[in-house]
C-alpha cells in the first residue's frame, strides 16, 4: 500500500520514520481512529500488545467496542491512574524538575534514537492538532502505533484532530508527540514515563506509557506551560462555569485546585436525595444527617473542565481574569458515580452521546453499553479510585463557546474528617473568603489532600506544587510563582474563596460544600462582604469565615462555617489542625524563596513564614477584600 504523502511541514526526524515504517494512517477525523482502536479485534476484543526484549509479549490494555464508544482497560491498576512523578527533562534548557541525564546517568540522545528506530518498525498513527487554541497556542502531531488506536483517539478527542486538506502549508508542528509504550518496561521499570525534549522551535513529548493523564491530556498542558513562560501568561488548572440563578442573574466561577479538589464536579448540578433534599453532610461518629431544602437549581453553563488558557488578548481591561478552554474535550473523572441517578446530566449524556465517547477503567463489554457506574475493579472488591470518561467538548449540553471574564476564583481541597480523638487538617469551613495575597500561597501550596483519587496514593499530606499545575511543567517553580502573583495583580476585581469537599470537620459532605457556595453566591451576585458578615477564620491561612449563610430562607448550620464550633472537634482539635497546615505551607513555601522572585511574593511568603495575620495579609496586597458600607 502506497503511502499519503504530507502536504504540510514536518520535522526531518518525523519524516524519517514515516519513510521508514511499513504503514501509517494519516487520520484528519476521530472516525478513522475509532476504527483503528479496535482494528484487529478478537471475539470484539482488541489487545494492545507489543513484544519486549527479554519478556516477551506484554498486554498493555483490552479494548472493545460499546454501543456509546470505545471501553478500554489497563492489566495493570498501576496504570489506570496518573504517576505523579513522571516527567524527565531531556534538554539543558532551565528547570526545577529531574533532568533525564541526572536521573539515569547518560544523555537522552541514545534513548531518542533508538525510540525512532523502534517507531520506523511499527505501523503508525499519525495526526496534526493545535495544543491549546488557534492564534493562542501550537501547531502540533502525534506519532503513535496504530494498535494503541484508543489512546490516539483519547488524545484526539481531548485536543482535536486537523483534516489535513484544510491545513495552511504554513502548518509547522512546533510539538511533536512520540509514543512508545514498550519503553517503559525495558528502561523504566515499568514506570509511566513522558520526557520533555525542548529543542530549538521545537518541544519533543515522549510518551512511554498509554495512560493519557501524563501525555495526551497533562503533557500538551506542559507544553502550553513551557509556550505561556516564554511569552509571560499562564494555562490555569481550573474548570469555569457561568452559572445562571433562577432570577437571570450570571456569575462566572473558576476553580482550581489539585487534583480531586472538584474542578470537574463544579460544573455538574448538585447531587440530591430521593426526596430531592440536598444531603448537606453525615456525622462520621454519630452518623446524623442534615439535609437543606432547594426548590430550584442554577442554570449551569461549562467554560473549561480542567485547563484554561488565560492569554492577555482576551482581556477587556475591566479587572477581572478573562480566559478559554484550552481543550476540545474533557477527562472527567466519574469514581463519585457509583449507582444509577447519581448525576442524571451526565449519565444521559453518556449513555446516549451525540459521538462515540473514549471510557477508561469502566466495566464494559463488547457490543454493551459502558455505564460510568461500573467501575472495573483493582482488586476483588476494591473498585480502581480512577475511572474516567473522555467527552467531547462540544457533546457537552449547552457548553459555553469563547471567552469568559471571571467573577470569582474559587479553590478546592480535600479534607479529612476532623475530631477531638484524631485531629487533623480538616479544619476548612462551608467556604472562606481569601485575601489576595493568600489565595496566591494557596496556588502555590496547591495541597493534594485526603484520598485523592486520581493519582497513585502518596502517603500524608504532599503539595501538587504552584498552580496545582506544576506536575506538568518544565520550567521553574519561581517563574512560575511570579506569573501568578502578577496575573492576580493585574486583575484587582477578583474575589477569591476556598472550598473543602469530602469533610468539613467531622462531617462527611462530599463535594456539597462547593454546590452549596457556587448556588449561594450565584444568588447573592458574589462574594462581595463586609466586615460585619464575615469574621477573621481562627487559623489566618483561611482568610475569614461565614458568620451566617442563608440559602432560599434556610440558614446553614454555624457548625458547618466555622469547624472549631463543633463539640466533635472543639478549639483544641482545631488548633492541632490548624498547625498542621501552617506547618505544611511553611515547609513548602521556602522553596520560592529565590533571588527572582518577586519582591512582594517574598513579602507575602515571609508573612506567612513569620505566623501572619488575616489583616498583616490584606495590608500587603491591598487590593479591596470586604465591601464596607458607609
Amino acid at each position: 500500500m502506497s503511502k499519503v504523502k504530507l502536504s504540510f511541514q514536518i520535522p526531518l526526524s518525523v519524516q524519517e520514520i514515516l519513510d521508514a515504517c511499513p504503514k501509517y494512517t494519516l487520520a484528519s477525523t476521530w472516525q478513522q481512529l475509532y476504527e483503528l482502536a479496535t482494528c484487529d479485534a478478537v471475539n470484539g476484543i482488541h489487545e494492545v500488545a507489543y513484544e519486549v526484549p527479554g519478556r516477551g509479549r506484554v498486554l498493555e490494555a483490552n479494548v472493545c467496542r460499546v454501543k456509546n464508544g470505545i471501553a478500554a482497560n489497563y492489566v495493570e491498576p498501576y496504570m489506570r491512574r496518573r504517576d505523579p512523578d513522571c516527567m524527565v527533562i531531556a534538554d539543558d534548557l532551565p528547570t526545577d524538575k529531574p533532568r533525564f541525564e541526572d536521573q539515569y546517568g547518560e544523555s537522552f540522545e541514545p534513548l531518542r534514537a533508538e525510540t525512532f528506530a523502534w517507531l520506523k518498525t511499527q505501523e503508525l498513527a499519525v495526526f496534526p492538532f493545535i495544543a491549546g487554541v488557534p492564534g493562542m497556542g501550537m501547531d502540533a502531531l502525534v506519532v503513535a502505533p496504530a494498535n494503541a488506536g484508543f489512546f490516539a483517539l483519547g488524545l484526539a478527542l481531548l485536543q482535536g484532530i486537523l483534516d489535513e486538506k484544510t491545513l495552511s502549508p504554513d502548518f509547522d508542528p512546533k510539538a511533536v508527540i512520540f509514543v512508545a509504550p514498550p519503553f517503559r518496561h525495558t528502561h523504566f521499570k515499568g514506570k509511566q514515563m513522558v520526557v520533555h525534549n525542548r529543542r530549538p522551535g521545537r518541544h519533543e513529548l515522549f510518551s512511554y506509557n498509554l495512560y493519557p493523564g501524563p501525555s495526551a491530556k497533562k503533557g500538551i498542558y506542559g507544553v502550553l506551560l513551557a509556550l505561556g513562560e516564554r511569552e509571560h501568561w499562564l494555562t490555569a488548572h481550573c474548570a469555569t462555569v457561568q452559572v445562571i440563578t433562577p432570577y437571570a442573574n450570571k456569575l462566572c466561577i473558576m476553580h482550581e485546585g489539585a487534583s480531586g479538589g472538584g474542578k470537574s464536579e463544579i460544573l455538574e448540578q448538585v447531587h440530591r436525595q430521593k426526596d430531592g433534599a440536598l444531603l448537606l453532610g453525615t456525622n462520621v461518629l454519630s452518623g446524623e444527617r442534615r439535609t437543606l431544602v432547594l426548590p430550584h437549581n442554577c442554570e449551569l453553563r461549562a467554560v473549561t473542565d480542567d485547563m484554561a488558557l488565560c492569554h492577555p488578548s482576551l482581556g477587556k481591561n475591566d479587572g477581572r481574569l478573562a480566559l478559554i478552554d484550552a481543550e476540545q474535550g474533557w477527562f472527567v473523572r466519574v469514581n463519585h458515580i457509583t449507582h444509577y441517578g447519581t448525576d442524571p446530566n451526565l449519565e444521559k449524556m453518556t449513555i446516549h452521546p451525540t459521538e462515540p465517547l473514549l471510557f477508561l477503567n469502566i466495566d464494559a463489554h463488547p457490543g454493551g453499553t459502558a455505564l460510568i457506574w461500573e467501575h472495573i475493579e483493582d482488586e476483588p472488591g476494591k473498585p480502581c479510585p480512577n475511572p474516567r470518561v473522555v467527552v467531547p467538548r462540544k457533546a457537552v449540553p449547552g457548553v459555553y463557546q469563547g471567552a469568559v471574564s471571571v467573577d470569582i476564583r474559587s479553590f478546592g481541597v480535600r479534607c479529612p474528617p476532623n475530631t477531638a480523638d484524631q485531629p487533623t487538617y480538616g479544619i476548612v469551613g462551608l467556604f472562606h473568603l481569601l485575601p489576595p495575597a493568600l489565595a496566591w500561597l494557596w496556588r502555590l501550596v496547591a495541597p493534594r489532600g485526603h484520598a485523592n483519587p486520581s493519582i497513585v496514593a502518596t502517603e500524608g499530606m504532599t503539595s501538587e506544587g504552584v498552580g496545582s499545575y506544576w506536575p506538568f511543567a518544565t520550567g521553574r517553580m519561581v517563574d512560575q510563582a511570579n506569573l501568578l502573583l502578577d496575573q492576580i495583580v493585574a486583575t484587582p476585581r477578583m474575589k477569591y474563596i476556598l472550598c473543602p469537599n469530602q469533610h468539613v470537620g467531622a462531617w462527611e459532605t462530599g463535594f456539597m460544600p462547593q454546590w452549596i457556595a457556587r448556588e449561594y453566591l450565584a444568588r447573592r451576585g458574589g462574594a462581595r462582604f463586609s466586615s460585619q458578615q464575615v469574621t477573621p477564620s481562627r487559623c489566618p491561612l483561611l482568610g475569614f469565615a461565614m458568620k451566617s449563610v442563608v440559602v432560599e430562607g434556610q440558614t446553614i448550620p454555624g457548625i458547618f462555617l466555622r469547624v472549631e464550633s463543633q463539640p466533635e472537634v472543639g478549639k483544641a482539635a482545631y488548633d492541632v489542625g490548624a498547625l498542621q497546615l501552617t506547618e505544611f505551607f511553611q515547609s513548602e513555601l521556602k522553596q520560592f524563596l529565590e533571588a527572582d522572585l518577586n519582591p512582594l511574593g517574598r513579602k507575602i511568603i515571609e508573612c506567612c513564614l513569620a505566623g501572619g495575620s488575616v489583616e498583616e495579609y490584606m495590608a500587603l496586597l491591598p487590593i479591596a477584600v470586604l465591601d464596607d458600607e458607609d
